[in-house]
This record gives C-alpha cells, sequence and structure tokens, in this order.
C-alpha cells in the first residue's frame, strides 16, 4: 500500500512547516474571526467589502483588534482584500457557515485544546495525559457526564454528527434478516436503540454502556414513551471477564470499536461472538481512514487518532480497515457483507462466525 508522496518545492515545503508551526495560534485567530461576528460581517457585504475601521465598528471591536485578525485572515486565506477592502473568501464561509467544520473546531477548542499539550507524554506514556485536564479518570468515557457542559455539548455534537446521519441507510441492511433481540454495544445516549425502536415495533434492544451514558439513555427513552422494548444494563466494557448478556439476533457496535486497543477489540469481539444465535449478525460501523473519498476526511480522521491518544484513552485510534478486518478474524469471526459509502464517511462490516471447519 501506497499513501502520500514528497513532491513539493523545498520553497513550498518550507512555507508549509510555517503553517505547522504556527497553527495553534492561527486556529485561534480563525475562532475569533468566527465568534466575534467578524467573517459574518463581511458574508453580509461580500460584494462591497469593508474596510478595517468598518469592520471594528460593525463587529464593536477596536480597529487594532480587527486590524490584527484580519490581516491573519489573509494568511488563512479566509479573508482578501482589493482596494484596501476586506472580503470573505469561500474558505472563510466554510469555516462561518459549514456545519462539518463548526463541529471540528468546537470539538478542539473545547474537548481536546486544552490537554494537547500533553500528547508527547501520552505516546511516552500509553495513556491519556491530556485528560489530567478535567479529571483522573482512565479513559474520557468514565468521567464523560461530569465533563463541563460546553465540553459535553462539544462533545456529543461531534460524536454524533458523524454517527447520525448514516442510521437510515444502515437500518434496512440489520433488519433484513428480521432480528427480534439487538444487543446495543456502547449505546451512548440511546440514538440508535430509540430509531430501531421506531423503524420495527417488534424489536426489543438492550443498550450496554457504564452507568453514567446510561442515565442520559434512559431519559432519551422515557421521552420517546420506548421503556417497554428498550432495556439499560450497566457494564464496564474493560473488564472482559464479565460476559455480554446473551442470546441476541444482532449485536451493534456503531464508532464503538475505534474507542479501543487492539487487543480490547479482539476480546470485545469474542465476548460479544458468545452473545449471539449461531446464526446472529454482529453489525460494526466504523470511519476507516483509508475507505475515504475525499482527502478532508482522511485529514480529519487522522486528525481523530490523536485525540484518542491524548484525550480519550491512550490505546486506539480511527482504524485502516485492514487492521480490523485482521481483529474480526482473530476473534473467530468473519465478513459476509460490506456496505461502504455510508452518510459522511462510513463503512459497515455484518460479520458472522466463522464456519467451522
Amino acid at each position: 500500500m501506497n499513501y502520500g508522496s514528497d513532491s513539493k518545492t523545498a520553497v513550498q515545503a518550507r512555507y508549509d512547516a510555517q503553517k505547522i508551526a504556527f497553527a495553534p495560534i492561527m486556529f485561534q485567530a480563525s475562532r475569533a474571526l468566527r465568534n466575534l461576528g467578524i467573517l459574518e460581517t463581511l458574508k453580509e457585504h461580500r460584494k462591497s467589502g469593508l474596510t478595517i475601521e468598518e469592520v471594528a465598528e460593525k463587529c464593536s471591536v477596536s480597529v487594532y483588534g480587527a486590524k490584527v485578525l484580519l490581516e491573519a485572515g489573509i494568511s488563512l486565506e479566509l479573508v482578501y482584500v482589493a482596494d484596501s477592502k476586506f472580503f470573505i473568501t469561500k474558505t472563510g464561509w466554510f469555516i462561518l457557515k459549514d456545519e462539518l467544520t463548526r463541529v471540528n473546531m468546537d470539538f478542539t477548542h473545547d474537548v481536546n485544546y486544552p490537554g494537547f499539550f500533553s500528547l508527547q507524554q501520552s505516546i511516552v506514556n500509553g495513556a491519556p495525559e491530556g485528560l489530567k485536564t478535567f479529571g483522573n479518570w482512565r479513559t474520557i468515557y468514565e468521567g464523560l457526564s461530569h465533563l463541563p457542559q460546553h465540553v459535553q455539548k462539544s462533545w456529543f455534537a461531534f460524536d454524533h454528527y458523524y454517527s447520525d446521519v448514516a442510521f437510515p441507510a444502515i437500518l434496512p441492511v440489520i433488519f433484513k434478516p428480521e432480528p427480534q433481540k439487538i444487543l446495543d454495544v456502547g449505546g451512548n445516549t440511546g440514538k440508535f436503540a430509540v430509531q430501531c425502536a421506531e423503524y420495527n415495533e417488534k424489536v426489543a434492544v438492550t443498550i450496554l454502556d457504564l452507568p453514567g451514558q446510561l442515565a442520559k439513555a434512559e431519559k432519551v427513552i422515557e421521552q420517546h414513551g420506548l421503556t417497554d422494548r428498550i432495556t439499560c444494563v450497566a457494564a464496564d466494557l474493560l473488564d472482559h471477564s464479565k460476559p455480554f448478556p446473551v442470546e441476541y439476533d444482532a449485536i451493534w457496535m456503531s464508532q464503538f470499536l475505534d474507542c479501543f486497543s487492539q487487543e480490547d477489540i479482539v476480546e470485545l469481539l469474542r465476548r460479544a461472538k458468545a452473545a449471539i444465535h449461531d446464526e446472529g449478525f454482529i453489525y460494526i460501523l466504523e470511519t476507516y481512514w483509508d475507505k475515504q473519498r475525499f482527502e478532508a476526511s482522511t485529514y480529519c480522521l487522522h486528525s481523530t487518532s490523536l485525540y484518542f491518544t491524548c484525550m480519550a484513552n491512550g490505546c486506539s485510534q480511527m482504524y485502516h480497515s485492514e487492521d480490523m478486518l485482521k481483529l474480526v478474524n482473530r476473534a473467530g469471526l468473519e465478513v459476509v457483507e460490506t456496505v461502504g459509502e455510508i452518510g459522511i464517511s462510513h463503512t459497515l462490516f455484518s460479520c458472522v462466525k466463522q464456519t467451522e471447519i
């Protein structure tokens, strides 16, 4: 396999190196241009443009503040200048209006930025050292319900943005074998379980997750009037001595296995294998970085891997699809169907127990 190249000129490479060197500073400049209303104001005057003084007046910031941010915006290619007036660029529009970009920026700032000074230490220690910014937990999932509200908001917005759009395309695949009992492992706030119950009025769903997450899920389930068909079971998913509940037709793992090390994934899949009927299915929905159509998606996934390293657990990542296939095989399972390009960037593996020879 081959990825990337080294075809830049030395001049371009050195310029790109400077972008990296100042990236944390320029990231904050981008947020300030967005949050102070400067990009919005330029959008409203995209035909006529505005001078620095006009931007300062309309956005209620000092001329000095508008000047340094707008000049940074030139290098960021968020704005350009023509006849001494500033105009918003296409990239500036995406920073301002694109939901994906907003979700990623808020996630980076609120969840990751304070702790990423500890990335190198996290690599050396094999632990999420950046998480100590918020508290002393083994993983971010244990402390998720205790994080500051604005951090929780950005975390869930990031998590749900990538998964929610995939669910409608996935449900017909999952319900084709007509499952009666589904185990949603790592069910989070219960969104998928609710969609399953609303999609098929006969199915019963069990959510398996940490107590803190289930507290949120139970509220969502009650709001939808589905307490008779959706059950919550608390579990430490990293305690591999504890089996999953059994006798299920299907097990659902959405953006779940990427939260664990490779060895933990194998153990989780073995426990899942023991929890399904012989004809049952295990569905794995993930965003594999080698399965992306656009460079931007791959870039986002490689960045997200570092979130896992520094903030989440210190041992997981957004995996290459071949890595996951090897782990599925080690767990005694085989992939019988692959559905790609789901939602924004997802791939679904439908797995069954390996055929005994």
